[in-house]
């Protein structure tokens, strides 16, 4: 039955067309169905990078689309890498960055080595601690606002104990000095499970036999952990860093649920602040310098780390 309806289609296909078909390569057909797609992608991702980068050199203001457009040359960069609030702004991301990257790997691996033993109840457990990344950010930053608020919030009790303040009206995302560990905690009771997971793969992905040979070496456990678990799970958990870090730096809306970058400038990411200068002071041209410089930081950043992947993965 296929073969009559290949033959039908085959008859009724004109003869020029036939022979062109005929002359084309797989390698050129291959290309002639992928095509649509790579310039789909092109055009949604390539012309807005340049277009930005375009009125990243002009004083363009999106709210007055009639007013004359200058070409200013740098001086959006130069006024960008001045700016002493900006750089403010960097240190507050570098400091969300660090801590919670280094929180979800020590936690997120933790669990994944105990996670593996196969103890009974551990499928139950699995999908317990799984369930804070299956919630939406939104629904995670109303949430903890409430659990920070005061006379509820587990946290505001304990740090209002040691700092001696008043539990009653005391709130760690009202603090000047806590709200952004208090954004820290947030992230990394959400995201932990994601870094556990893949350091799980990386754990069960160790053939047994490996640990045998090392018990008839008379490795120590405490040995076997450093010489065989540390190195082999490494190029996993470099995978969950890189894609925590990229996520981090762009993190926003779990940020403006929680405090909306308050109090004062402490939890003013540069995507917060990058939002502000582009829709709510209209600096159109100065948002897009500041987005080019974010995104040159990103791609150099995680070009070096992927490069340090590679050779890891090589060993």
């Amino acid at each position: 039955m296929s073969e009559t309806v290949m033959d039908r289609a085959a008859s009724a296909t004109p003869k020029k067309v036939a022979r062109r078909i005929r002359g084309l390569s797989d390698r050129t057909i291959a290309w002639l169905f992928v095509a649509p797609t790579v310039f789909l992608l092109l055009a949604v991702n390539i012309f807005p990078l340049i277009w930005t980068i375009r009125l990243s050199f002009t004083n363009f203001r999106a709210n007055r689309p009639n007013a004359e457009v200058k070409w200013i040359g740098l001086r959006n960069y130069e006024r960008i890498l001045t700016d002493s609030d900006i750089w403010l702004t960097m240190q507050a991301t570098a400091h969300f960055l660090i801590w919670t990257i280094v929180f979800q790997v020590l936690i997120g691996f933790t669990l994944a080595w105990l996670i593996n033993k196969k103890f009974k109840g551990n499928d139950l457990w699995t999908t317990i601690i799984v369930f804070p990344m299956m919630l939406s950010p939104a629904v995670v930053g109303n949430f903890w606002t409430f659990l920070y608020q005061p006379q509820i919030g587990l946290f505001n009790y304990v740090v209002a104990f040691f700092t001696g303040a008043d539990p009653a009206s005391f709130s760690m995302i009202g603090e000047v000095a806590l709200a952004p560990w208090a954004i820290v905690i947030v992230d990394t009771w959400m995201w932990t499970p994601f870094v556990m997971l893949i350091c799980l793969a990386g754990l069960r992905s160790i053939p047994d036999t490996i640990y045998e040979a090392a018990e008839c070496d008379r490795a120590s456990k405490w040995r076997q952990f450093w010489t065989i678990t540390v190195p082999m799970v490494l190029p996993f958990l470099m995978l969950a860093v890189l894609f925590r870090g990229i996520e981090n730096f762009k993190m926003f809306d779990l940020v403006v649920q929680l405090t909306g970058g308050g109090p004062g400038n402490t939890t003013t990411l540069t995507s917060i602040d990058l939002k502000r200068e582009a829709f709510e002071k209209w600096r159109t041209g100065f948002s897009s310098a500041y987005a080019i410089i974010l995104f040159v930081t990103v791609f150099g950043l995680a070009s070096i780390y992927v490069k340090a992947l590679n050779k890891v993965k090589e060993r």
